[in-house]
């Protein structure tokens, strides 16, 4: 590891000894340790309705094999995207980071209408 690299990971190593020393350092850990804990709490949320969503899509998946549709919906799919990426400007977030969202989720959605279809 070179000085640069080793200098980069100290800084970034909440450091205990530090914290005592330096009450500025203690100021800091602080309140990364209360963010981290609001992005916890939000990462818990994301899950919770990736599930809820994923229920919706597996009930979907099965009308379409019941009525003989394809998994894909191409232009659904569009207008989510742009639906999404109008969402996202409005929210401050890149609107690429919603349009990937959008790739992963109807990508694993296609893919669990694809074993339902071939299930039935």
């Amino acid at each position: 590891m070179s000085d640069n690299e080793q200098s980069d990971w100290r800084n970034s190593t909440i450091d205990a000894a530090e914290t005592r020393e330096h009450p500025e350092t203690a100021e800091a850990v602080q309140a990364i340790e209360r963010l981290r804990g609001s992005i916890d709490n939000v990462d818990t949320a994301i899950v919770m309705l990736l599930a809820e969503r994923f229920k919706y899509t597996a009930r979907i998946g099965q009308w379409k094999a019941r009525a003989g549709f394809a998994p894909a919906d191409n232009e659904r799919e569009h207008r989510q995207i742009a639906r999404l990426r109008t969402l996202a400007e409005q929210a401050g977030l890149d609107p690429d980071i919603a349009e990937s969202y959008h790739t992963f989720v109807v990508s694993e959605s296609k893919t669990r209408h694809e074993r339902i279809a071939a299930q039935s």
